[in-house]
């Protein structure tokens, strides 16, 4: 019998493992089952931690921002614009370094107020710089889920950096729609060069931002409202 003594069994020591299988398996192939036995344990020994599978998610996305984030500041000095720059590319880059990692953050809740003091240094920014709250959470939040839908696709296509998936191959495809000559070169700027095109895109969202937001008066740019119909 080993005397090794293991380190206890706890939410950390669980959600560290999951992370390093997720890389493995994919998200497909993590069960509480799988993590059980990599960890040496019996899988309802994971119950005491985690009720069910999206919780363990839950604290997955949270040590994913956790790691993100540590032992880096925000830069007061930031404009609004830098602000969004930094903290997408962060997190694409974060959410890379897993198979499937924006999938998992996709959907999650935060385990404790990990992300608050950013969330609050951000909308502090962006109101000090003339925004509304309600302007500043939908700029945040809209170059948030451009990031992380991005990554998704981005992951469909190479779950990890340098591994491509079956069935991606540019070269066939264009051959395949041969007949539709734009579509068949479409998928150059679809399926390669996605570092580039990430950057194209985030700067298309930012600047979306810039012109309906920063440009107006301060407290104002809110989106026009649809005029209602009268009856004649």
């Amino acid at each position: 019998m080993s005397t090794e003594k293991r380190p206890p069994l706890d939410r950390a020591r669980v959600a560290d493992t999951a992370l390093r299988l997720l890389n493995e398996v994919g998200l497909d192939g993590l069960s509480l089952r799988a993590i059980a036995k990599e960890l040496d344990v019996k899988a309802p020994a994971l119950y005491w931690h985690f009720k069910d599978k999206q919780a363990l998610l839950d604290e997955m996305a949270t040590e994913m921002f956790r790691r993100m984030v540590a032992g880096t500041a925000l830069d007061p000095s930031d404009t609004w614009r830098e602000r969004l720059l930094k903290a997408n590319r962060g997190l694409r880059t974060a959410l890379l370094g897993y198979r499937d990692g924006a999938k998992v953050y996709s959907g999650s809740r935060f385990t404790g107020l990990v992300h608050v003091e950013q969330m609050e240094e951000t909308l502090r920014l962006f109101t000090a710089a003339g925004f509304t709250l309600a302007q500043a959470v939908r700029a945040t939040s809209t170059s948030y889920l451009y990031t992380l839908g991005f990554v998704i696709e981005e992951q469909g296509v190479e779950p990890l950096p340098g591994e491509r998936r079956e069935g991606f191959d540019v070269a066939e495809r264009a051959r395949a729609m041969a007949d539709f000559p734009l579509s068949s070169a479409a998928g150059a700027e679809i399926f390669q060069d996605f570092d580039q095109h990430y950057e194209e895109g985030l700067a298309l969202v930012i600047d979306g931002i810039e012109k309906r937001y920063a440009n107006a008066p301060q407290g104002h740019g809110e989106p026009p409202r649809t005029p209602t119909r009268t009856q004649p």
